[in-house]
């Protein structure tokens, strides 16, 4: 379905923005706005402003920015069109009506949702009656209480052919049939069975049985878990109209508003883990439904929070589907966008971890996890011996195939810098300063060095310290370091690009040092892209000021109206300003220490080692020179 933005927009101006809001969480009145403490991190001062003039909410503390289709789906939970419907339900307009074959779709699926409703009716009148008492016993034995299983709604299926079949005859056999209740002995998943009498049959028979629901809460399918001996243990409704297993998350309806408050979302295995671990006090759980995680489940994943948990069981299958995970996510991988991975004792899932041990060792593995980028370089250095260089080589392989995945071109280069320095570290490198590739007769490229805009090859530079001086100390910096800042704040755009290496500088300036982290912060924002916008969420206090001048200040000729191959020289040239800006404070750190290492042992290597760093040095300051006089800055 195609929305125009006159009904959006108008859905937008039938809605009170302050009154939505406040069925969830108390607002007050404040002058020609309204303010709260953000439901979208921890507060007790409140820094929420909700405008209803123009529509848009905005944290100061956290950055949460949207209007009221964003709060639908950010702090509800809801699909895009579901949060649309919702809103324009409430303000009276229609949704533009879809294609007759959608229409009808949506018709049959409301009739199938009906099923399936009486379904879970009839479980969970099953679970309370006399067929019911071992499955009953068995939720004790498991320790879930009378309160987790009606919000889960556990059930039972009895072990009968037929009592379901005839408990929900009105809805006729072919609806039962398509939602996956039945068994159709004519299809081709009952082969076994076409011996026997051909009607059709109940497929959950003397089990254990749970809801699967949607992001709305509406049941969709099933799950039933054996009560004793009997394969399989778990059975899952088939894919039907509602249900494809590949696209849903059990609990999502329940993880997806708590995972708004926790800031996180786990992903584990199974539905007692999940239904464990929300007992134990952690209600933003999530689990595949009996295969790998997909792409779809990934994506639905990143809408709850940008870096999940996979939280797999400790053992060697449980470790073997987390890689699995991680592999499936690399082509997906954008700025921001992530998983990390966290480790459960060997032989332990989270639902013995908590019974046995608690909700605080729980949180505390989850305190451990490992970003997804560590996990991959472990599991490759451990997947074969790694001592001769026939398997060194092969490591290198096995890693360059990872970075090859990755389909953002940024993320990718981030992941081979940091591959190719754990590479090196690991195999060559030497005491105090990491190797440095040699230039070979040939010449050509080399790991770690870089040309500049004349072409000449730049020998990479020493690894940063944690004893580096704040940029912008010299006269030089400061007055490139304020173009720079100029030129971002006239292109906000750019600053996403560059985030990482600014967030990584240290300025002298306090002043300036808070500017740069504000448009560092706002440029997670799809609205900061404009300087416009940029400046109306610091309002008239002291960073609106400062921006304003500094507008006015000398800056880069960084600008689109320029011809195609200036507007590339002048993107070079920000990135290489950011570049040198960056590395002076380290080359002075690590000129530093090469020389009191001469100084106290001096030999050819070490004297060698200062006059390479002090080259380094005065390169550097030749270039920070052209790059300050030069026209680039006007």
């Amino acid at each position: 379905m195609t929305l125009t933005p006159a009904f959006l927009d108008e859905l937008r101006a039938r809605t009170s923005l302050s009154t939505l809001i406040g069925r969830t969480i108390k607002v007050q009145k404040a002058g020609r706005e309204y303010k709260a403490c953000c439901p979208f991190h921890n507060e007790k001062t409140p820094s929420f402003t909700i405008n209803d003039e123009k529509g848009f909410y905005h944290c100061f503390g956290c950055g949460a920015h949207g209007d009221a289709i964003r709060w639908m789906t950010d702090q509800r939970g809801l699909p895009f069109m579901e949060a649309v419907r919702e809103l324009a339900q409430a303000a009276g307009l229609d949704v533009p009506a879809p294609d007759p074959r959608a229409a009808h779709r949506a018709e049959q699926a409301k009739g199938l949702h009906d099923v399936m409703a009486a379904a879970q009716s009839f479980f969970e009148d099953q679970l309370g009656g006399i067929d019911g008492g071992d499955a009953r016993q068995y939720l004790i034995q498991r320790g879930i209480g009378d309160a987790t299983r009606r919000a889960f709604g556990f059930g039972y299926s009895p072990d009968s052919r037929g009592k379901l079949k005839t408990a929900l005859r009105d809805f006729g056999e072919p609806m039962l049939v398509e939602t996956g209740l039945l068994i159709d002995p004519d299809g081709a998943e009952a082969d076994g069975e076409k011996a026997r009498k051909r009607e059709s049959y109940d497929r959950f028979r003397g089990r254990l049985m749970l809801p699967i629901r949607d992001i709305r809460g509406r049941i969709i399918a099933f799950g039933g878990r054996i009560l004793g001996a009997g394969e399989p243990k778990y059975l899952n409704s088939p894919d039907t109209p509602l249900f494809d297993k590949g696209r849903t998350l059990y609990n999502i309806d329940r993880a997806s508003p708590a995972s708004r408050h926790s800031g996180r979302v786990l992903v584990v295995e199974g539905y007692m883990d999940v239904i464990a671990l929300a007992q134990a006090g952690f209600g933003e759980a999530v689990a595949p439904l009996g295969t790998a995680l997909t792409e779809h489940q990934i994506e639905r994943l990143w809408k709850m929070a940008q870096v999940p948990i996979l939280c797999f069981d400790g053992d060697a299958a449980g470790q073997k589907a987390a890689v699995r995970a991680a592999m499936r996510a690399l082509p997906l991988l954008r700025p921001g966008y992530s998983l990390a991975f966290a480790t459960l004792p060997a032989g332990q899932d989270p639902d013995d971890l908590v019974r046995a041990s608690g909700p605080a060792a729980f949180e505390a593995v989850l305190d451990r996890a490992e970003p997804l980028v560590d996990r991959l370089w472990n599991h490759e250095c451990a997947a074969a011996p790694l001592d001769t260089p026939e398997q060194r080589a092969a490591l290198k392989q096995r890693l360059s195939a990872i970075t090859d995945s990755i389909g953002h071109g940024d993320v990718r280069a981030h992941y081979v810098h940091m591959f190719r320095e754990r590479y090196d570290a690991l195999f060559f490198a030497r005491p105090g300063f990491a190797a440095q590739p040699r230039q070979s007769q040939g010449g050509g490229a080399r790991a770690g060095w870089q040309r500049d805009r004349r072409g000449n090859w730049k020998a990479p530079l020493p690894p940063a310290t944690g004893d580096a001086r704040a940029i912008g100390a010299t006269g030089l910096e400061a007055r490139l370091l304020r173009a720079v800042v100029a030129s971002l704040l006239r292109h906000p755009d750019q600053i996403a690009v560059h985030r990482e290496a600014l967030s990584a500088l240290k300025v002298a300036d306090p002043a300036l040092a808070q500017l740069l982290a504000a448009m560092i912060s706002a440029s997670f924002r799809k609205e900061t892209v404009e300087t416009i916008a940029l400046l109306t969420i610091w309002g008239q206090g002291d960073l609106y000021n400062m921006a304003k001048g500094m507008l006015r200040a000398d800056t880069f000729t960084f600008t689109p109206h320029r011809k195609e191959a200036d507007a590339g020289r002048a993107r070079r040239d920000l990135d290489e300003a950011i570049r040198v800006m960056a590395q002076g404070p380290e080359l002075e750190a690590a000129l530093a220490e090469a020389t009191r290492r001469a100084s106290e042992e001096l030999s050819e290597e070490t004297f060698a080692e200062q006059q390479r760093v002090r080259q380094l040095k005065a390169e550097h300051d030749r270039r920070l020179a052209e790059l300050v006089q030069s026209e680039d800055i006007i």
